[in-house]
């Protein structure tokens, strides 16, 4: 997981003057408008780079990084993921987790009996669903609500469920 926290690809290039479009990871597009740098991931280094400029068009980012002033210099960051540090990630509401932080935790019954571990995190529209890779069986999919999570400790990776009627 590391200390750096992806945050968005760059895609594509827009117009002539330099500005990327930039594919947004978190649930709100708009949190590029409370950063004035972040890091570049290229050839497997990171560089800090200066935000000059953000707009928005459609579900993508449009970014004018300074010193980056043509279309050639901002096609050389095409497929590039752009990076913070974790003590710059906005606070949760409390009961919502970065899906990073989610992968790997454990996942008991509420009598401790282990279930397995959480693999994946996909978003339905309603609520996320959480796939728990299993000893035995096949991976089981429940879904985070109440009824079926019962508690959450990140700092433990440790996850207490309820299997409702069904999800078995």
């Amino acid at each position: 997981m590391g200390e750096y926290f992806e945050i968005g690809q760059i895609v594509n290039t827009s117009g002539l003057k330099g500005i990327v479009k930039v594919n947004c990871f978190s649930d709100d597009i708009r949190r590029f408008d409370k950063l004035s740098k972040v890091l570049i991931e290229k050839n497997k280094n990171l560089t800090e780079y200066m935000i000059e400029e953000v707009r928005y068009s459609k579900n993508q980012v449009l970014i004018k990084f300074k010193g980056i002033d043509t279309i050639e210099e901002a096609e050389t960051f095409k497929n590039c993921y752009i990076k913070i540090k974790r003590e710059e990630l906005e606070e949760l509401p409390e009961d919502t987790y970065y899906i990073v932080d989610l992968i790997g935790i454990n996942v008991y019954l509420e009598n401790e009996i282990l279930v397995g571990e959480i693999i994946d995190v996909f978003p339905t529209g309603s609520n996320d669903v959480y796939v728990i890779k299993r000893e035995e069986n096949t991976d089981l999919l429940i879904p985070a609500i109440k009824d079926v999570v019962k508690s959450i400790n990140i700092k433990e990776k440790k996850m207490i469920i309820n299997l409702i009627e069904g999800l078995e």
